[in-house]
């Protein structure tokens, strides 16, 4: 019984200790923070905005690979419209900041793409 005190007080450390990020962030209001991003001036995207903000990576790696291994060039949107598929010239030509658009989701969520590995930034973005 003695070892029953022991377990509870180890349970309510570990879960402060998870839980102290959600608690610091609504603490702070930062809870429901996005970072603000340059919406493209121009352009209809190749899906719709919600899967794009979720699901862009996937879309990106299904594109390399069937450019790549399949020579499929071609993109066809749900609204039956024909896009290449290309990070540089289809992406890029309405996302043009790469810093004021993809640079700020990225490092919010710490992540690090490794797009620009072999991914050209052309002058002026």
């Amino acid at each position: 019984m003695s070892d029953r005190s022991k377990i509870f007080a180890g349970i309510a450390v570990f879960l402060v200790l998870v839980l102290f990020p959600v608690w610091y962030n609504l603490a702070n209001g930062k809870a429901g923070y996005r970072p603000e991003v340059v919406k493209p001036k121009t352009g209809k995207c190749v899906m719709d905005t919600e899967y794009m903000l979720t699901r862009h990576m996937e879309l990106l790696n299904q594109w390399r690979d069937e450019y790549v291994r399949q020579s499929d060039v071609m993109h066809k949107s749900p609204d039956g419209k024909q896009y290449v598929k290309s990070l540089s010239n289809t992406c890029l030509d309405c996302h043009d900041n790469k810093a004021e658009f993809c640079d700020r989701c990225h490092n919010y969520a710490g992540v690090n793409p490794y797009c620009w590995d072999c991914h050209v930034i052309r002058k002026g973005r």
